[in-house]
């Protein structure tokens, strides 16, 4: 085989990138609606193939016809595939360091939020997305779609509301929806008095990256769960600082404080 670049590494690659582009549409398509929209359009392009080698004239002037429609129906059909994945790569690493001003106003909307529920002893379960996708939990629940604020927060998990029940899941600074339905924790080391809101935080912290903030019902306590491990008993301070540390949203430049240390702590000791 004459490789097509003199230099034959390009050439790999070159097909390592093809690869990795396929590879990572098809994780974006698996168990979605898209994935049968992708076997159509790829059944279309093996009907092109058999039509040019048989020499059907009528199937193949058929398929060159479409060929000046596919890359726009291609964006049509999975333009919500494409927005998430370029959406993840912008919440890459190399990029973060450029949102963290919006992280911040995310997190204050957030902790201002669980502290007016905790006062009122509106329990609340509130996912953060973080590297891992929650789409499956996501289509559990009804959709939202909004910017977040305190306000919208409070309203869903206000007792009249219809969507109070259940997870609201947060992706960047937008609550994407309401009355999710989270797996439980199955650790026999859980603690037995823990609620049914808080088994759901540590069991989905247990199976993603995500932070979830549980307000007790029966005692307005803020808890969060993260990488299995419930933080329990926060104060609105300990609570900025958790999920500060999680999002790493301090710049490194910045020295620890004593306080936050001691919150992170008193936390992890009201944990064990």
């Amino acid at each position: 085989m004459t490789p097509v670049h003199p230099l034959w590494i390009l050439d790999v690659i070159d097909v390592l990138i093809v690869a990795a582009l396929f590879y990572r549409l098809l994780t974006l398509v698996r168990g979605t609606r898209s994935a049968q929209m992708l076997v159509g359009l790829a059944f279309l392009v093996a009907v092109g193939f058999v039509a040019r080698y048989f020499d059907l004239l009528a199937v193949r002037w058929i398929v060159d016809s479409l060929k000046t429609v596919w890359v726009i129906a291609f964006v049509i059909l999975f333009q919500p595939e494409l927005r998430h994945a370029l959406a993840q790569f912008g919440r890459t690493r190399y990029f973060r360091s450029f949102l963290r001003g919006d992280g911040f106003g995310v997190l204050g909307e957030v902790v201002r939020a669980v502290e007016n529920l905790a006062q009122r002893r509106n329990g609340a379960l509130i996912v953060m997305e973080r590297n891992v996708g929650l789409r499956n939990f996501v289509e559990t629940g009804t959709r939202v779609d909004a910017k977040v604020s305190a306000e919208l927060l409070v309203t869903l998990f206000s007792p009249g509301s219809p969507l109070h029940d259940g997870a609201v899941i947060v992706r960047e600074d937008a609550i994407l929806a309401a009355s999710c339905i989270l797996p439980l924790s199955a650790n026999p080391l859980t603690a037995i008095s823990l609620g049914t809101r808080h088994r759901a935080a540590i069991g989905l912290s247990e199976e993603t990256d995500a932070a979830v903030i549980v307000v007790s019902e029966q005692t307005g306590s803020i808890s969060v769960a993260y990488r299995g491990v419930l933080y329990q008993r926060l104060d609105e301070g300990q609570l900025r600082s958790e999920l500060s540390r999680i999002f790493r949203l301090r710049a490194e430049s910045e020295p620890v404080t004593a306080a936050d240390a001691g919150a992170a702590t008193g936390a992890e000791k009201a944990a064990g």
